[in-house]
Protein backbone atom coordinates (compact mmCIF):
# COMPACT_ATOMS: atom_id res chain seq x y z
CA UNK A 1 0.00 0.00 0.00
CA UNK A 2 3.01 2.18 0.74
CA UNK A 3 4.47 1.76 -2.44
CA UNK A 4 1.09 2.66 -4.47
CA UNK A 5 1.15 5.98 -2.54
CA UNK A 6 5.04 6.41 -3.57
CA UNK A 7 3.92 5.72 -6.99
CA UNK A 8 1.35 7.98 -6.92
CA UNK A 9 2.67 10.86 -5.76
CA UNK A 10 6.06 10.15 -7.87
CA UNK A 11 3.49 10.40 -10.95
CA UNK A 12 2.12 13.52 -9.69
CA UNK A 13 5.58 15.56 -9.24
CA UNK A 14 6.36 14.18 -12.44
CA UNK A 15 3.24 16.24 -13.85
CA UNK A 16 4.10 19.00 -12.54
CA UNK A 17 7.51 18.58 -13.38
CA UNK A 18 6.54 17.99 -16.66
CA UNK A 19 3.62 21.31 -17.00
CA UNK A 20 6.45 23.45 -15.40
CA UNK A 21 8.95 23.03 -18.36
CA UNK A 22 6.17 23.51 -20.98
CA UNK A 23 5.03 26.65 -19.47
CA UNK A 24 8.04 28.15 -18.07
CA UNK A 25 7.36 31.59 -19.53
CA UNK A 26 6.49 34.78 -17.33
CA UNK A 27 3.43 37.26 -18.13
CA UNK A 28 3.81 40.62 -17.03
CA UNK A 29 0.41 41.72 -17.44
CA UNK A 30 -0.49 41.11 -13.88
CA UNK A 31 1.88 43.68 -13.20
CA UNK A 32 1.07 45.91 -15.51
CA UNK A 33 -2.71 45.94 -14.56
CA UNK A 34 -1.11 46.65 -10.54
CA UNK A 35 0.69 50.03 -12.08
CA UNK A 36 -2.40 50.44 -14.20
CA UNK A 37 -4.82 51.04 -11.06
CA UNK A 38 -1.66 52.61 -9.14
CA UNK A 39 -1.56 55.25 -12.03
CA UNK A 40 -5.10 56.13 -12.08
CA UNK A 41 -5.46 56.52 -8.13
CA UNK A 42 -2.11 58.38 -8.24
CA UNK A 43 -4.03 60.85 -11.08
CA UNK A 44 -7.10 61.17 -8.90
CA UNK A 45 -4.98 62.14 -5.57
CA UNK A 46 -3.49 64.82 -7.92
CA UNK A 47 -6.39 66.34 -9.40
CA UNK A 48 -7.99 66.32 -6.08
CA UNK A 49 -4.96 68.34 -4.61
CA UNK A 50 -4.88 70.60 -7.01
CA UNK A 51 -9.02 71.11 -7.64
CA UNK A 52 -8.06 72.18 -3.35
CA UNK A 53 -5.43 74.50 -3.87
CA UNK A 54 -6.93 76.42 -6.69
CA UNK A 55 -9.98 76.70 -4.85
CA UNK A 56 -8.12 77.98 -1.63
CA UNK A 57 -5.77 80.46 -4.18
CA UNK A 58 -9.10 81.58 -5.63
CA UNK A 59 -11.06 82.08 -1.92
CA UNK A 60 -8.02 83.77 -0.88
CA UNK A 61 -8.40 86.50 -3.21
CA UNK A 62 -11.63 87.45 -1.91
CA UNK A 63 -11.22 86.59 1.86
CA UNK A 64 -8.27 85.78 3.60
CA UNK A 65 -7.42 81.95 4.85
CA UNK A 66 -6.46 83.25 8.04
CA UNK A 67 -5.20 79.86 10.70
CA UNK A 68 -8.50 78.58 10.39
CA UNK A 69 -8.80 78.70 6.66
CA UNK A 70 -5.24 77.36 6.51
CA UNK A 71 -5.83 74.19 8.39
CA UNK A 72 -9.06 73.67 6.47
CA UNK A 73 -6.85 73.38 3.07
CA UNK A 74 -4.11 71.20 5.38
CA UNK A 75 -6.68 68.44 5.94
CA UNK A 76 -8.20 68.40 2.16
CA UNK A 77 -5.13 67.90 1.48
CA UNK A 78 -4.85 65.24 3.63
CA UNK A 79 -8.03 63.75 2.69
CA UNK A 80 -6.99 63.61 -0.69
CA UNK A 81 -4.52 61.37 0.09
CA UNK A 82 -7.65 58.42 0.38
CA UNK A 83 -7.62 58.46 -2.73
CA UNK A 84 -4.14 56.71 -3.03
CA UNK A 85 -5.39 53.83 -1.55
CA UNK A 86 -9.02 53.74 -2.94
CA UNK A 87 -8.61 50.72 -6.03
CA UNK A 88 -9.34 52.27 -9.60
CA UNK A 89 -11.18 48.77 -10.10
CA UNK A 90 -13.57 47.35 -7.94
CA UNK A 91 -12.12 44.17 -6.79
CA UNK A 92 -12.97 41.46 -8.85
CA UNK A 93 -15.18 38.14 -7.75
CA UNK A 94 -16.03 34.60 -8.97
CA UNK A 95 -19.52 35.70 -8.33
CA UNK A 96 -18.52 39.36 -10.39
CA UNK A 97 -17.26 37.00 -13.27
CA UNK A 98 -20.63 35.31 -13.69
CA UNK A 99 -22.23 38.89 -14.26
CA UNK A 100 -19.64 40.40 -16.28
CA UNK A 101 -20.13 41.29 -19.95
CA UNK A 102 -19.01 38.81 -21.97
CA UNK A 103 -16.42 41.44 -24.03
CA UNK A 104 -14.54 41.84 -20.61
CA UNK A 105 -14.82 38.52 -19.52
CA UNK A 106 -11.37 37.79 -20.53
CA UNK A 107 -9.46 40.76 -18.88
CA UNK A 108 -11.70 40.20 -15.39
CA UNK A 109 -10.95 36.56 -15.82
CA UNK A 110 -7.42 37.07 -16.14
CA UNK A 111 -7.56 40.13 -13.18
CA UNK A 112 -8.93 37.24 -10.78
CA UNK A 113 -7.10 34.34 -11.75
CA UNK A 114 -3.76 37.09 -11.24
CA UNK A 115 -5.01 37.99 -7.91
CA UNK A 116 -4.90 34.32 -7.07
CA UNK A 117 -1.24 33.67 -7.85
CA UNK A 118 -0.12 33.75 -4.54
CA UNK A 119 -2.41 31.21 -3.17
CA UNK A 120 -1.43 28.32 -5.83
CA UNK A 121 1.80 26.15 -5.47
CA UNK A 122 4.70 27.19 -7.73
CA UNK A 123 4.17 24.88 -10.37
CA UNK A 124 0.71 26.37 -11.66
CA UNK A 125 2.05 29.90 -12.01
CA UNK A 126 3.66 29.39 -15.83
CA UNK A 127 -0.13 27.82 -16.29
CA UNK A 128 -1.86 31.09 -14.69
CA UNK A 129 0.39 33.19 -17.34
CA UNK A 130 -0.33 31.03 -20.27
CA UNK A 131 -3.81 31.12 -19.36
CA UNK A 132 -3.56 35.23 -19.39
CA UNK A 133 -1.94 34.78 -23.12
CA UNK A 134 -4.65 32.56 -23.92
CA UNK A 135 -7.39 34.96 -22.63
CA UNK A 136 -5.35 37.90 -24.16
CA UNK A 137 -5.71 36.33 -27.77
CA UNK A 138 -9.65 34.92 -27.45
CA UNK A 139 -10.90 39.20 -26.21
CA UNK A 140 -11.13 40.51 -29.07
CA UNK A 141 -12.55 37.74 -30.76
CA UNK A 142 -15.28 37.79 -28.60
CA UNK A 143 -16.33 41.80 -29.29
CA UNK A 144 -18.71 40.27 -32.52
CA UNK A 145 -19.92 37.22 -30.59
CA UNK A 146 -23.77 37.33 -29.81
CA UNK A 147 -23.65 36.62 -25.65
CA UNK A 148 -26.82 34.18 -27.00
CA UNK A 149 -24.77 32.16 -28.96
CA UNK A 150 -24.32 28.57 -27.95
CA UNK A 151 -21.05 29.43 -28.07
CA UNK A 152 -20.86 31.86 -25.97
CA UNK A 153 -22.68 30.22 -23.13
CA UNK A 154 -19.65 27.69 -23.45
CA UNK A 155 -16.88 30.35 -22.89
CA UNK A 156 -19.30 31.89 -20.21
CA UNK A 157 -19.15 28.20 -18.15
CA UNK A 158 -15.48 27.61 -18.73
CA UNK A 159 -14.32 31.18 -17.63
CA UNK A 160 -16.74 31.97 -15.06
CA UNK A 161 -17.85 29.01 -13.72
CA UNK A 162 -15.25 25.71 -14.06
CA UNK A 163 -11.88 27.75 -13.40
CA UNK A 164 -13.36 29.21 -10.41
CA UNK A 165 -14.57 26.36 -9.37
CA UNK A 166 -10.98 24.57 -10.10
CA UNK A 167 -9.00 27.23 -8.26
CA UNK A 168 -11.38 27.89 -4.99
CA UNK A 169 -11.88 23.73 -4.91
CA UNK A 170 -8.41 23.86 -4.15
CA UNK A 171 -7.99 26.78 -1.91
CA UNK A 172 -10.71 25.21 0.23
CA UNK A 173 -8.46 22.03 1.29
CA UNK A 174 -5.93 22.53 4.17
CA UNK A 175 -2.35 23.44 3.07
CA UNK A 176 -0.62 20.80 4.55
CA UNK A 177 -3.03 18.47 2.47
CA UNK A 178 -2.18 19.39 -0.75
CA UNK A 179 0.38 17.48 -1.66
CA UNK A 180 -1.18 14.38 0.06
CA UNK A 181 -3.15 11.66 -1.52
CA UNK A 182 -6.74 12.46 -1.65
CA UNK A 183 -9.18 10.03 -2.55
CA UNK A 184 -6.62 9.07 -5.37
CA UNK A 185 -5.85 11.82 -6.33
CA UNK A 186 -2.80 14.51 -5.34
CA UNK A 187 -4.50 17.77 -5.15
CA UNK A 188 -1.53 19.79 -6.14
CA UNK A 189 -1.57 17.98 -9.21
CA UNK A 190 -5.10 17.64 -10.09
CA UNK A 191 -4.79 21.19 -9.57
CA UNK A 192 -1.86 21.37 -12.22
CA UNK A 193 -3.55 19.13 -14.52
CA UNK A 194 -6.95 20.58 -14.80
CA UNK A 195 -5.77 24.49 -15.42
CA UNK A 196 -3.67 22.92 -18.30
CA UNK A 197 -6.72 21.75 -19.50
CA UNK A 198 -8.47 25.09 -19.35
CA UNK A 199 -5.38 26.85 -20.66
CA UNK A 200 -5.67 24.21 -23.48
CA UNK A 201 -9.34 24.80 -24.03
CA UNK A 202 -9.04 28.41 -24.05
CA UNK A 203 -6.63 27.71 -27.31
CA UNK A 204 -9.11 25.67 -29.28
CA UNK A 205 -12.07 28.07 -28.55
CA UNK A 206 -9.96 30.42 -29.89
CA UNK A 207 -8.89 28.54 -33.18
CA UNK A 208 -12.59 27.81 -33.62
CA UNK A 209 -14.05 31.31 -33.46
CA UNK A 210 -11.26 32.15 -35.74
CA UNK A 211 -12.67 29.21 -38.20
CA UNK A 212 -16.08 30.54 -37.57
CA UNK A 213 -17.06 26.85 -35.90
CA UNK A 214 -19.36 28.53 -33.12
CA UNK A 215 -21.84 25.16 -33.53
CA UNK A 216 -18.25 22.16 -32.99
CA UNK A 217 -17.29 25.21 -30.19
CA UNK A 218 -20.51 24.53 -28.67
CA UNK A 219 -20.68 20.71 -28.99
CA UNK A 220 -16.90 20.40 -28.49
CA UNK A 221 -16.71 21.67 -24.90
CA UNK A 222 -19.76 19.84 -23.31
CA UNK A 223 -18.07 16.32 -23.45
CA UNK A 224 -15.15 18.41 -20.73
CA UNK A 225 -18.41 18.10 -18.38
CA UNK A 226 -16.90 14.90 -17.04
CA UNK A 227 -13.41 16.30 -16.31
CA UNK A 228 -14.53 19.83 -14.89
CA UNK A 229 -16.87 17.18 -12.24
CA UNK A 230 -13.31 16.80 -10.82
CA UNK A 231 -12.62 20.16 -10.25
CA UNK A 232 -15.86 20.69 -8.00
CA UNK A 233 -14.85 17.81 -5.85
CA UNK A 234 -11.67 19.20 -4.99
CA UNK A 235 -13.08 20.89 -2.13
CA UNK A 236 -15.03 18.33 -1.05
Amino acid sequence: MASDVDDLIARSNELIARTSERYRSISARGRAHKRQDLMTRLKRMIFAAALVIVGAGLFGFVQPLGSTGLLIVMALLLACLIFAFIPAMPEVTPARLGETDLKALPLKTEIWLESQRKALPAPAVPIIDAIGNRLETLAPQLAALNPQEPAAVEIRRLLSDHLPELVTGYQSIPAPLRGQPRNGRVPDAQLVEGLSVIEQEIGTMTEQLARGDLDKLAAHNRYLELKYQEAKQLGD
